[in-house]
Formats: C-alpha cells, structure tokens, sequence
C-alpha cells in the first residue's frame, strides 16, 4: 500500500482534494437542510431558480415547519426571481427571509414575498430597487416588441413593491426611476424590512 501512495501521479491530490469539498459541501447541504434552511446567494440565474424551489419543495414536502430563507445578491434574472418569489408563496410552511450583505433588484423581488412581519436583516445589509433593465436587438418591430413587455414588467414589479411596503405607486415609480438604495433603518421606515436583527434568536 505504501508504494501505491507514493507512485501516484500528482493529478490524484486534486482530485482528492475535490472529493473532500464534494463531501464537506453534502455535509454542509444536510445540515442546512435540517435546520429547514436556504440560501440564495449570488448572482439569480435559472439554475439558481432551480435549485432553490426544489430545496423548497423537498422541506415543504418533509414538514409544515417554518423555512428560513437567507437572501444576498445583487439581482439577476427577473423571471427566475419571479420563480422563487412565487414558489415561497406557493408552499404550505411558513417562510422567514432574512437579507444580509445587499439585497438588490431581483433579489429584492424575492425579499418581498413574504409579508413584512417576516422580513428581517442584518445591521450591515444594504438594499436597491430599479426599474428592470435589457437590451433590444434585431428587427423594429421586434424592439418594439421586447421595449412594451420591459415596460410591463416594470409596471408589474412597482405594483408588487408598492403592495409589499405600502408605498403608492408614484412613490415607488419616482424612487425606482434611478437606483433606490437604502440602509436597514431607512428600508423599515420605507416598509420593505419588519426588523433588524443581530442574532438568529431573534427571528420569530
């Protein structure tokens, strides 16, 4: 055995080296799971929008227990934040969110899912709302095209922020026409956040 060990090529540490983070990540992706956990870092993609509902629906279906959802991410795709957004609402259990680090446009279209009560965040995190944003190419009329649903979708999305933290309309249509940032203390004046908190205890 010992002269197996030693006349390996090196190319084996790596791959050693990537199993034990495979195992560290599996161990790391049960505890999370007991603790009834998700964590949406990062950029939103489809695969992100992916993973995370089926992580919902797994504890949905496991128990009616409350879920406590970690958001931090600067935005993304606004469709797979519509798709995590709607499927916390979708479930049976209870869902807390709490924003840490920054919670930015899509990001912050998932934050709001859940009613005010059971918005929190951490003292340092920052949030931004927009109007969404894209690119057009191709024929007139297909810019046209892609320029009305742009238009739709930020008129859709100023609804769901306005019914979220009790702002009008105009409100939110003003603040949203550049980039909005606010402090936790502001975003709780502004009704996005129900509360500050330092520890975990602290959200119930």
């Amino acid at each position: 055995m010992g002269d197996f060990t030693t006349t390996m090529p090196v190319g084996l540490d790596g791959d050693e080296k990537k199993e034990k983070q495979t195992d560290k990540s599996i161990a790391v992706d049960k505890h999370l799971f007991e603790a009834r956990t998700v964590l949406i870092t990062g950029t939103i993609t489809q695969e992100l929008a992916q993973d995370v509902c089926a992580r919902l629906l797994a504890l949905a279906q496991v128990s009616s227990d409350p879920i406590t959802v970690i958001v931090s991410s600067p935005g993304g795709h606004v469709e797979s934040g519509d798709m995590i957004h709607d499927m916390i609402k979708f479930i049976g259990p209870k869902v807390w969110i709490v924003g840490t680090g920054w919670v930015a446009s899509a990001g912050a279209l998932i934050y709001v899912s859940v009613p005010k009560e059971r918005r929190f965040c951490t003292q340092n995190t920052r949030f931004l709302l927009h109007q969404p944003s894209g690119g057009a190419g191709g024929m007139a009329t297909d810019i046209e095209i892609q320029a009305n649903e742009i238009l739709k979708m930020r008129d859709r999305l100023n609804r769901i922020f306005a019914d979220a933290t009790g702002q009008s309309i105009a409100r939110i249509e003003k603040d949203t026409d550049r980039d909005y940032w606010m402090s936790p203390s502001e975003a709780i004046d502004y009704g996005l956040v129900g509360k500050v908190v330092a520890r975990a205890s602290e959200i119930s």
